[in-house]
């Protein structure tokens, strides 16, 4: 297991590369396995996630091959007669519960493990399954597994109203009723840059998907799809992340490229409110910390709002404003892990249920630091980067589901982080 050394303080100047997004291509990859040819996606990043879900793949016969140096990966399910998703895999990461609805659309039948992912409250899977319900589906449950089943080989469609808006459900869904014998309509059904991706690669391989964008997504069901060559996303989380990482150094200067500025939802506007100077073109954007940052208070919402994945990152940051402001986040209550880590620090960070009050500006000190998940993992990287002194960040492997290169990208930006085995 290996850990991060972090010298501190090391403002960001430069220029840095979005990766392709990794909650984007997990949806792309299951949707896959609906095609009747090989699909091939681009601008796939080489993550941990991804790897374990190429293995979720393999189980079920499909052939998989990346090419790791083009970011380029071909997935074929001709061979496909395995519609099984097993433990050990499903266990390393959520996004493998999207086998249920591919596995469904593609042959009427699925078993796959109830799922596990990072380390932080309550993420249920019972508004997948009531949403595969609703369109046809015949669900029971046998040792930790989901088994599904659609009468007659096809699911018949229907309509399903999410309570509250989920990514996870919207997306296996989508996966189960693009095939189906009827139309199905999903009310109050995420709108995040993810899920719009998803809908447009489903209707290039034959899909019937209309109001791509909107709350309300109808499908009128189809009897095949082909696979096609489609282009991945930028990571929108990756680019928020160093784009806060920048503003916490006053002499940070920072070109981030390969991002799509509009993926960024509400977070910009936001953003733009602490005195950080940001150039936008097309396809990057100049970052120049202020001399002073402005407490800014959030509260994570679903898209456009602010993305529950940049709170930590937010919260890091807050820390080296001038005043006191808080973090809320109504998506996932007990996504604070890093909150204890960052006082190890020397941060003044108060929690209370789903808050977190943050005075500033502190001056951060070195220590040894423990994450329990991805995004607190690269929160307490980037108080590394301003602490005085050697930080020790545990348990980087949470990274390396979620962030292509950090450290070699950080580091040539300014930064001083040394990966070493414990």
């Amino acid at each position: 297991m290996d850990k991060f050394i972090i010298e501190g303080q090391t403002p960001l100047r430069g220029t840095l590369a979005v990766s392709g997004s990794k909650n984007a291509a997990l949806p792309l990859m299951a949707a896959a396995l609906l095609a009747d040819s090989p699909t091939t996606l681009q601008n796939i990043p080489r993550l941990n996630d991804i790897y374990t879900f190429n293995n979720v793949l393999r189980v079920t016969g499909t052939l998989v091959n990346f090419d790791e140096a083009a970011n380029t990966l071909v997935i074929d399910p001709a061979n496909l007669s395995f519609p099984e998703s097993p433990y050990d895999l499903v266990r390393k990461m959520r996004a493998s519960f999207y086998m249920l609805g591919a596995l469904l659309g593609q042959g009427g039948y699925a078993k796959v493990s109830l799922p596990g992912g990072c380390a932080w409250g309550p993420r249920p899977v019972n508004l997948h399954m009531e949403g595969l319900k609703a369109i046809g589906a015949e669900i029971t449950m046998d040792k930790g597994y989901v088994i599904a089943h659609a009468p007659g080989g096809r699911l018949r469609g229907g309509t399903i109203r999410l309570n509250p808006s989920s990514v996870g459900a919207t997306v296996n869904i989508l996966l189960g009723a693009v095939k189906a014998t009827g139309r199905t309509v999903i009310e109050n059904a995420a709108r995040e840059p993810d899920v719009v991706l998803l809908c447009k690669a489903l209707n290039a391989m034959g899909a019937q998907i209309s109001g791509v964008g909107t709350d309300t997504l109808t499908i009128e069901g189809v009897s095949g799809l082909s696979g096609i060559t489609f282009t991945n996303a930028p990571d929108r989380i990756e680019a928020g992340t160093y784009m806060i990482a920048a503003a916490m150094h006053p002499d940070s200067d920072l070109l981030i490229t390969k991002l799509d500025p509009q993926d960024l939802g509400e977070f910009t506007q936001t953003f733009k409110q602490t005195g950080v100077t940001l150039e936008f073109a097309d396809d990057s954007v100049r970052v120049k910390a202020p001399e002073k940052l402005i407490p800014v208070s959030i509260k994570a919402e679903i898209y456009p709002g602010f993305p529950t994945d940049l709170q930590a990152q937010w919260a890091t940051m807050l820390t080296q404003a001038s005043g006191k402001a808080t973090v809320t986040d109504h998506i996932y209550y007990d996504r604070f892990s890093y909150v204890p880590e960052l006082g190890r620090l020397g941060a003044d960070a108060v929690l209370t249920e789903n808050t977190v009050a943050i005075q500033g500006k502190t001056p951060l000190q070195g220590a040894s630091v423990m994450s329990t998940d991805l995004r607190a993992s690269v929160s307490l990287v980037m108080a590394g980067m301003v602490a005085g002194g050697t930080t020790e960040v545990l348990r980087v492997y949470h990274l390396d589901r979620g962030y292509e290169n950090l450290e070699v990208k950080l580091n040539a930006v300014g930064a001083k982080i040394t990966r070493v085995a414990e």
